[in-house]
């Protein structure tokens, strides 16, 4: 299967034009809700009456004509704040009858762009092994949204959930790299891949002894792109395809969802995708460790003592944290080319999902100023992270009597924090980086998230991006 074709399809149901008998979309807010109503004929505030509509955010009436037709759909916006996010306008895209609409008034920017938003990913859905039904309403493109924009934020966002929904028989090391190979072929960019032992001679020790077990080779991708004069700017993605723990095996119910442990790489394949599609003016550097956590006869085993790209050693005391060796190579590699900024996305920790849940990604970083602007970005989006402290004393918990480090804490709490913290230890204390745990999933469904893999936190990112490097 086409690994872009997600992509390419993402904006077929906005139409260009509006034309005579679009149905009308009236939106309107709970503060200005009263005085729209008075402005409407009393038939239309009586069956708003009975059917006890309310404007909150994403609620929806249909209201007929005098000849029992569909004249008219009113769509309640909640909030200023909410009237600027996609979800709001989300459920438009499923819950309208079959014909062509179009908003009655002009939205603002952000809430045009919102509103397309909403509509692109309100339709979303992972057809890969089974049809989807078709949908016959079509919205024709708000005005003032930047469609472009728009358009590249939908596909960054689809494309990361086809890939992480998408079962490891079908996703693999070599199917990711693949879809990084599109990725680069359609922005012409640079990709280089390094797979198998050829990892051992190209020193990156930790990816290869992660993914030596699997039948499938492990592999390092590496994409380039964009002006060498450019600040440079470089991603790093965990795609642990499949995680089955290693020789410390997960339980059944632990293991059901380890499809999405490739998250990390998803969202910043897609991340990638709209720096690219929008021409950010930055270097960009993409690279994901991709592998498969087997069991063999020649798996890593707990007490063993593994080498690093960086030359730190690093005691095995869980093959179920496995996440953190394949980055340490990667983010030791980013490092060494002195980047502006180093971001990484990674299913890390369960410690992140206890702390904070499934749907608030954990942000940890060196440079408080940057973490501030994602996290503000992501409020203003509604594509919420939470900072977290890289608390030094506690990298006590990840010392080991025989080498540099151990991949595990010697307790049970602060597993986030411990994790990040054996990260940085990869990274240059003066570096600006910025690490964030995410679930990668969406484990209830709500408008325009449906239940299945998400690409969390990648739009607060991308804002924070354009405000660093669009000034």
């Amino acid at each position: 299967m086409d690994p872009w074709s997600v992509v390419r399809d993402v904006a077929q149901s906005l139409a260009t034009r509006s034309k005579a008998g679009d149905v009308p979309i009236a939106c309107v807010s709970a503060e200005r809700y009263k005085a729209w109503l008075k402005r409407q004929s009393k038939a239309t505030a009586q069956w708003l009456k009975v059917t006890e509509f309310k404007p909150e955010a994403g609620r929806i009436a249909l209201l007929p004509g005098p000849k029992g037709d569909l004249a008219r759909i009113l769509l309640g916006v909640g909030s200023e704040e909410e009237r600027r996010q996609p979800w709001t306008y989300a459920p438009l895209a499923t819950k309208l009858p079959p014909g062509r609409y179009a908003f009655e008034d002009d939205l603002d920017a952000d809430a045009a762009e919102a509103a397309a938003l909403g509509w692109m990913l309100g339709r979303y859905k992972f057809t890969r092994y089974r049809a989807g039904k078709p949908t016959a309403a079509s919205l024709v493109w708000p005005k003032g949204a930047d469609r472009a924009r728009s358009t590249a934020t939908a596909q960054a966002i689809v494309w990361a959930r086809d890939l992480i929904n998408t079962p490891a028989e079908d996703m693999g090391p070599a199917e990711l790299a693949q879809a990084a190979e599109a990725l680069a072929e359609a922005h012409d960019a640079r990709i280089e891949t390094i797979v198998g032992d050829a990892l051992c001679k190209a020193n990156y020790p930790a990816v290869y002894a992660v993914g030596r077990a699997c039948s499938r080779p492990p592999r390092l991708v590496d994409v380039r792109w964009g002006d060498p004069k450019r600040p440079k700017l470089t991603l790093v993605g965990k795609g642990v395809c499949f995680d089955t723990g290693g020789l410390d095996l997960k339980n059944s119910a632990n293991m059901k969802l380890m499809k999405k442990d490739m998250g990390g790489a998803a969202a910043v394949l897609g991340l990638a995708h709209l720096v690219m599609a929008t021409r950010l003016p930055v270097c960009l550097r993409v690279l994901v460790p991709a592998v498969e956590n087997s069991v063999s006869g020649n798996a890593m085993r707990p007490g063993d003592v593994l080498s690093t790209r960086k030359g730190l050693t690093v005691e095995i005391g869980n093959t179920d944290a496995e996440g953190r060796l394949i980055l340490c190579d990667a983010l030791t590699e980013a490092d060494r080319e002195d980047p502006d900024l180093l971001i990484d996305f990674a299913t890390l920790t369960g410690a992140a999902r206890v702390a904070l849940g499934t749907e608030l990604p954990a942000l940890f970083t060196t440079d408080p100023a940057v973490g501030d602007a994602i996290r503000q970005a992501g409020e203003r989006l509604d594509d919420p992270v939470w900072p977290m402290p890289l608390f030094r004393p506690y990298r006590r918990h990840i010392e080991s009597p025989i080498a540099d480090l151990n991949n595990a804490s010697n307790i049970a709490y602060g597993g986030a924090i411990t994790a990040a913290l054996f990260l940085q230890e990869f990274v240059d204390p003066a570096r600006r980086w910025v690490h964030i745990d995410t679930m990668g999933w969406n484990a209830s469904a709500r408008p325009g998230r449906p239940t299945g893999g998400e690409a969390l936190a990648v739009r607060a990112v991308f804002a924070m991006l354009e405000q660093r490097y669009r000034r």
